[in-house]
């Protein structure tokens, strides 16, 4: 939460103003961010100056993990997040390879569950990491990564956190995630929760205690309508000590993951907040 604050002041004191064309809005930025979670004392990094709904992220998250490439099926898992992307951005709309209503193309999950070869074939990227971690191997190269340049014209957007390195010392599991771009006041909520889900989840089905998961964040910004709440309502506000997120211990495999975890299979406790801010968000 420190971390979270911290960062969020940074940018209001030293960011500069970049015009964002995706948007159409201005953004206070700042270049190269990097923030640490202790998953294994279990500090769930879930933001206690407002109120943050964890269960959309985690939704989220099991998509990625599911490889599903259609709002429709994320919205079944419990979470919203896409809809706009899929449905309301013109760019996507207008492109040939979208689908149809809730088609999100080729973006995020499919990409670790199904990279194109040129061969016609596929590479199930988290299948692999999955596999090796579980039998004690870190080839150094327990990747799962989004970011196929090739195909950005084939989804509604291109990667945000787009690439999860996983590192193995004796039984103790590390992530290091890295992300190109981050929404602070919003995305950023999201985005520490899944790493921080992400390799407790891994740890727990490969057999491995977790330890540090490192978050590399390249451009932070906020955006010119959130601002005026970060600065003058969040910042002001007193953090309250970190929840503890907990996991259903039957989920054993990558299997269990594709086939029946649900939004039950996860619950946050010790959680207290502040009231709710209604950030903005931008398409």
């Amino acid at each position: 939460m420190k971390q979270y604050l911290e960062l969020s002041r940074r940018i209001i004191e030293q960011g500069e103003w970049v015009y964002n064309e995706r948007t159409g809005k201005r953004c206070l930025t700042v270049i190269n961010a990097d923030l640490c979670y202790d998953v294994g004392n279990n500090q769930f990094p879930l933001i206690t100056t407002r109120k943050s709904y964890w269960k959309a992220a985690i939704a989220e998250l099991l998509g990625y993990l599911r490889g599903v490439n259609s709002a429709a099926d994320f919205r079944a898992l419990g979470t919203k997040t896409w809809d706009a992307n899929a449905n309301q951005n013109a760019d996507w709309l207008a492109n040939p390879y979208r689908r149809g209503e809730d088609d999100m193309g080729r973006v995020y999950g499919v990409q670790g569950r199904s990279w194109q070869k040129p061969d016609g074939g596929v590479v199930d990227q988290l299948r692999k990491l999955v596999d090796n971690l579980s039998d004690g191997l870190d080839d150094r190269g327990e990747i799962l990564t989004f970011y196929n340049p090739g195909e950005f014209h084939m989804g509604c957007l291109r990667p945000c956190m787009h690439t999860h390195t996983f590192s193995l010392l004796g039984d103790r599991l590390y992530l290091t995630s890295y992300q190109r771009s981050c929404d602070v006041p919003l995305g950023l909520n999201f985005n520490q929760l899944q790493v921080f889900t992400l390799l407790k989840l891994i740890a727990q089905i490969t057999g491995h205690k977790p330890g540090l998961a490192y978050h590399k964040i390249v451009n932070a910004h906020i955006y010119e309508d959130q601002l005026a709440l970060m600065r003058d309502v969040q910042l002001t506000r007193e953090p309250f000590a970190p929840p503890e997120l907990h996991i259903n211990p039957r989920i054993e495999t990558l299997e269990d993951i594709e086939d029946w975890v649900t939004l039950d299979d996860f619950e946050v406790t010790g959680y207290r907040h502040h009231e709710p801010i209604a950030y903005p968000f931008s398409v």
